[in-house]
């Protein structure tokens, strides 16, 4: 069950994937998110788009990338970076081609929590600029100032601590 949050906005993208031959033993390809598609075709997921000299080029599918009222913090600080960036995330899985399109964020605190995983593939892109200014515009309506508030610790009792009450005690 998922919640939505009122005044999230969502927007579809395609994502382009590069595969090419691997430079170790140990692969033998390397993966490899090239873009993110405002236009893309109406095509299935891992559709090829060009091969060209054992690079393969396909389209990975389509994603949604959501926009929430309040991580719009996140989203100045990805728009104050030159330029800036979408994350895109393939998870690895058991059927051909070896990757599944996850997730897709503008969010670098999301991007940052998919990064911790260690076995996904996170790739930071540039933005398209339509998709960035509907962030823009995004922000523009839904960013609240909010107040730093710094917490204010409870003083210890000195006196208490290291007494215990016992239940036997007079």
């Amino acid at each position: 069950m998922t919640l939505e949050v009122p005044g999230t906005v969502r927007v579809e993208v395609g994502v382009v994937v590069e595969r090419r031959p691997g430079v170790t033993p140990w692969a033998e390809h390397a993966w490899q998110p090239r873009e993110v598609l405002e236009d893309f075709p109406d095509a299935p997921p891992w559709t090829v788009l060009r091969e060209e000299a054992g690079r393969t080029l396909f389209l990975a599918g389509r994603a949604e990338v959501a926009l929430h009222p309040t991580d719009t913090d996140n989203y100045i600080h990805n728009l104050e970076q030159d330029p800036p960036r979408v994350w895109v995330l393939l998870r690895p899985v058991a059927t051909a081609p070896g990757y599944a399109l996850q997730a897709v964020t503008v969010d670098a605190g999301e991007a940052q929590l998919y990064a911790e995983s260690g076995t996904d593939l996170l790739e930071a892109l540039p933005m398209p600029p339509r998709l960035r200014l509907l962030v823009e515009r995004f922000v523009a309506e839904h960013h609240k100032q909010r107040e730093f508030h710094k917490r204010k610790r409870d003083r210890a009792d000195t006196e208490a601590l290291g007494r215990r009450s016992r239940v036997d005690d007079p």
